[in-house]
């Protein structure tokens, strides 16, 4: 027998009845840990940490039976580089890629200046080779594309609604110090740019107009260096600041 214990937000992928408390398995054959792991449900991305029999070991640890199992999540908030054998270094990469179900967190994650990489059109294999090649972390709520062995960092989004995905992805990650709220274009992840009124007035010629009270109210504006498209403080401005402490401090 092989008796198993998964600790925090990793109970969420297990059978109600295996979750919160030990439970054992019968040994039927020879397999990696992480083989193991996967068909109990829990992707490998989500994991940061196995002990066997109070031993760190990597995903390719083959399981023997009277083997004691013990799978910890992804630690952001403390360093156990000198203590886990699946990864170098703690996850702290904040550069994200998103399947085609998260739009609106797309949005959201590029508001608070995070480098977010979105394309309807991209299957999985697409959105895994991405991930891999950019060291970029997958968000999804695919299981399946989680146990891709190509990919290597990823996150399943729990919750259905874009704020509560948001703090998830925030809190999860450690990543509210690193927010550069308004500093990425929506619309195609581009960096923006601040520039003189009247630059932005000349270069917009074939552009939306901008309106004339944004011209009386302000000297500068920004600009995304990818798309051009231009960014202001508009009536919804100090809305979007609202919202944006609001979610920064409550993940």
């Amino acid at each position: 027998m092989i008796r198993l214990r998964f600790y925090e937000e990793l109970n969420d992928f297990l059978d109600p009845e295996r979750r919160k408390c030990s439970f054992s398995i019968p040994f039927n054959f020879t397999r990696s840990v992480k083989d193991l792991i996967e068909s109990l449900g829990v992707p490998h991305v989500e994991v940061d940490l196995i002990l066997v029999n109070g031993e760190s070991v990597g995903f390719d640890y083959l399981v023997q039976d009277g083997d004691l199992i013990s799978v910890y999540p992804v630690f952001e908030g403390l360093d156990i580089s000198e203590v886990t054998r699946l990864r170098p270094q703690p996850l702290r990469e904040s550069r994200f890629i998103a399947d085609v179900h998260l739009k609106t967190l797309v949005r959201k994650l590029r508001m608070l200046g995070f480098d977010t990489l979105y394309d309807p059109s991209w299957d999985d294999p697409e959105l895994a080779a991405v991930s891999n090649r950019e060291e970029r972390i997958l968000l999804t709520r695919d299981r399946g594309l989680l146990k891709r062995s190509i990919v290597r960092r990823g996150l399943y989004i729990r919750s259905h609604r874009p704020d509560e995905q948001l703090r998830e992805v925030i809190r999860r990650l450690d990543l509210s110090k690193s927010a550069r709220p308004l500093s990425r274009c929506i619309r195609c992840n581009g960096p923006l740019e601040r520039i003189g009124l009247q630059k932005a007035l000349d270069e917009n010629s074939d552009g939306a107009p901008i309106p004339r009270d944004v011209q009386e109210e302000q000297k500068e504006i920004s600009r995304c260096t990818r798309c051009g498209k231009f960014y202001w403080r508009g009536s919804h401005y100090d809305r979007m600041i609202a919202q944006i402490r609001s979610i920064l401090f409550s993940a």
